[in-house]
């Protein structure tokens, strides 16, 4: 019984955990890798190495993005969030 409800449980938790590359975070003007990646390497940074970047983005808004550095030294843009300037 409780193999059967772990198994059963164990199939929902995954069925959540969908690879969909619509949902990815695309680079807009202003982030790093607008327009390809940069092309000086991060290389004293080991990989895993999150990376910040703040900037305004054409409205005015405050945009705060996180990248994580991947083994081959490439950033992937894993997060985005607007921000006001005053709470």
């Amino acid at each position: 019984m409780k193999v059967l409800l772990t198994t059963i449980l164990s199939v929902v938790m995954l069925s959540g955990c969908t690879s969909n590359s619509e949902i990815e975070v695309q680079p807009i003007p202003g982030s790093i890798t607008y327009g390809g990646q940069p092309r000086t390497k991060l290389t004293k940074s080991p990989p895993g190495s999150a990376i910040y970047n703040s900037f305004y983005d054409s409205s005015g808004q405050r945009v705060k993005e996180t990248y994580i550095l991947q083994p081959d030294r490439t950033l992937k843009l894993t997060r985005r969030v607007v921000v006001p300037d005053f709470p």
